[in-house]
C-alpha cells in the first residue's frame, strides 16, 4: 500500500467527488480513480459505491475513513520519531522549491547561519505541491516558496503563519543569435514557441492567469515543451528551443551578459513574493527561536498567506 493512496482517499472524503478530489491532489481524474481502485484492491473491499451519484461510500468505506486519517498521522509520527532519535544536534529542516534552492537560498544562507545558533540547516527540495503536502503533515520546520493569491490555498489556514523574505518576478525571455538578435521575437502571423511549466503546477497556473490569458487574440502560442523544473526550462531556452517565463533571480547573470534577452509587451511580467511558512506549533525549541529571530529581522507581523 502507498501512502499517497490514503491521502487520495481522505481527499475524496473531504471533497465528496472524484473530480474535485483529483483537482485538490493535482492529478487527472482517471489517474486519481486508478489510485483509489488500487487502494480498494489492496484492502480487498470496495470503498466507493460506483453505482450511486453523487459519490457514495460503502459501509466499509465509511468505516475506513477515520482509520485512513490515523494511518497517515501515525506514519509521519513514526518518521519524525526516527529522525529525532538519529539527530545528533539540533536541526532546522527547510522545504524549498527547486528554483529557490538554486537562485535565492545560497545568498540567504549567510543570513540563516547567523540566526541558526549552531543548528544544522537542512534543505529538502521538491515541487511545490509535494512540499506543501509534506509541510502541512508536519514533515518539516519551514516551507520556502513563491506565493501568490488564490494559488495553493492550502496554506491559508489558522495554524500556518508566514514571513515575506524576498521578492522576485517571472520574466519572458529568449536566447539570442550571434548578432545579439532575439531568437524568438514577436512577429505578426508567426506563432510564439513556448517552453512552459505544466498547466497544473504553481507557475503554470500563474502564467495562465496573469500572462497567457491576457495575450492579444491575434498572437498564437505554440507550446513546444513542458517541464516542471525552472532550471531545465532555462537550459532549453539557452539552447535556443523556445522562449519561457523564468524567475529573474534564476537568470540574472544571463540577462546581464546578454545570453538571454527580455521580451517586451504584450508579454507581461509577474511579480512574485518569496515567503517562509511555518506551523504555529513548532517542532522544536530551535525552530521556535529561529522563527523569533526572523520576525525581528524582517520587522513585520506574521500571518497566514
Amino acid at each position: 500500500m502507498e501512502l499517497k493512496w490514503l491521502k487520495d482517499y481522505v481527499a475524496l472524503l473531504e471533497q465528496g467527488s472524484f473530480s474535485k478530489a483529483a483537482e485538490s491532489r493535482f492529478v487527472t481524474q482517471p489517474a486519481f480513480s486508478r489510485r483509489i481502485r488500487s487502494l480498494e484492491n489492496w484492502l480487498g473491499v470496495s470503498l466507493v459505491d460506483r453505482n450511486q451519484y453523487p459519490t457514495t461510500f460503502t459501509p466499509a468505506g465509511e468505516a475506513f475513513a477515520e482509520q485512513a486519517r490515523q494511518l497517515i498521522g501515525q506514519t509521519y509520527a513514526v518518521r519524525n520519531q526516527m529522525r529525532d532519535i538519529s539527530a545528533a544536534r539540533e536541526q532546522l529542516l527547510i522545504m524549498s522549491q527547486h528554483a529557490l534552492a538554486v537562485s535565492f537560498f545560497p545568498s540567504w544562507m549567510q543570513t540563516l547561519e547567523a540566526l541558526a545558533d549552531g543548528a544544522l540547516i537542512k534543505v529538502e527540495t521538491g515541487n511545490l505541491h509535494d512540499n506543501v503536502e509534506a509541510f502541512l503533515s508536519g514533515n518539516g520546520d519551514f516551507l520556502l516558496c513563491y506565493s501568490s493569491t488564490d494559488i495553493f490555498c492550502q496554506l491559508q489556514r489558522d495554524d500556518v503563519e508566514s514571513l515575506q523574505v524576498g521578492v522576485d518576478e517571472l520574466v519572458p525571455v529568449t536566447a539570442v543569435d550571434a548578432t545579439g538578435k532575439a531568437l524568438f521575437a514577436l512577429e505578426e502571423g508567426k506563432p510564439l514557441k513556448l517552453l512552459s511549466h505544466p498547466a497544473e503546477s504553481f507557475f503554470g497556473r500563474l502564467l495562465q492567469r496573469e500572462c497567457l490569458s491576457r495575450l492579444p487574440a491575434d498572437l498564437s502560442i505554440n507550446l513546444a515543451c513542458e517541464n516542471g523544473l525552472s532550471e531545465a526550462l532555462k537550459a532549453l531556452v539557452l539552447k535556443g528551443y523556445g522562449m519561457a517565463w523564468l524567475p529573474r533571480s534564476l537568470i540574472s547573470s544571463e540577462l546581464a551578459s546578454g545570453q538571454l534577452q527580455r521580451l517586451e509587451e504584450p508579454l507581461h511580467t509577474v511579480d512574485l513574493s518569496i515567503k517562509l511558512f511555518r506551523l504555529r506549533q513548532s517542532r522544536s525549541a530551535a525552530a521556535e527561536q529561529f522563527w523569533q529571530y526572523l520576525q525581528e529581522l524582517y520587522k513585520q507581523t506574521s500571518g497566514g498567506d
